[in-house]
């Protein structure tokens, strides 16, 4: 009686379509040509660019606020992609988008996250840290003056939680052409946007918006 209930069992499992399993769109991140991330789905529907800075305290906001919609169902469901472009406001920023850049595809959407989820406690590091040691970084090379702002500010425990090694850390903010990337990628984002956040909605430019009337300019654009 077994194999006679067995064996039409495992003919119909045979014959079952394959199902892929989804995949998991807000961890998956690629190079886009600048430089920057697109994390997501690269044929979703919508793409929206976010141009953000790692200081500005409305970027935090938003990010957060968002972040259970925007990233947990429209780039989830894979029919949105978020490319990150980072302004740069001051040099706190600055090692932070080294950082962020230097990160990789595979790292960068948890380092994303973890340096908006921590803002307010690491500029409030880095702030007292500036506050005793602002004169004597200017004494340091650019590249040890990056290393210190970074330990000061905790942003190296930041990067190394989120999966970066202190080697590719050191390397990262010792390499004078990722600053020049960064800082030449912020200064063209300057001349195009008024602030931060700033947006671009398949390619339209969008300013001066929260994330309340963000939502919905995504769900008619096609975002689930």
């Amino acid at each position: 009686m077994i194999k006679k209930r067995l064996f039409p069992l495992l003919a119909l499992l045979a014959a079952a379509p394959l199902v892929a399993a989804p995949r998991p769109w807000v961890s998956v991140a690629a190079t886009a040509p600048k430089g920057s991330y697109v994390i997501g789905n690269p044929a979703a529907r919508v793409k929206l660019v976010e141009y953000a800075s790692y200081t500005c305290p409305h970027c935090g906001h938003f990010a957060r606020e968002s972040a259970a919609v925007l990233k947990g169902k429209m780039i989830a469901s894979g029919s949105l992609s978020l490319e990150v472009r980072s302004a740069v406001h001051d040099r706190y920023d600055l090692v932070a988008a080294m950082l962020a850049r230097c990160s990789g595809p595979a790292i960068f959407p948890r380092l994303h996250d973890a340096l908006f989820a921590g803002q307010e406690q690491w500029l409030q590091r880095a702030q007292d840290f500036d506050s005793s040691n602002g004169q004597r970084l200017g004494m340091y090379a650019a590249a040890a003056q990056y290393r210190a702002m970074a330990q000061g500010a905790g942003l190296d425990a930041i990067a190394r939680n989120a999966g970066m090694t202190q080697a590719a850390i050191d390397q990262c903010l010792a390499d004078p052409k990722v600053a020049e990337a960064v800082v030449e990628r912020a200064n063209a984002i300057s001349d195009k946007i008024a602030g931060t956040p700033a947006f671009e909605i398949n390619g339209k430019l969008v300013q001066g918006i929260d994330w309340a009337k963000l939502e919905p300019m995504l769900r008619a654009a096609g975002a689930k």
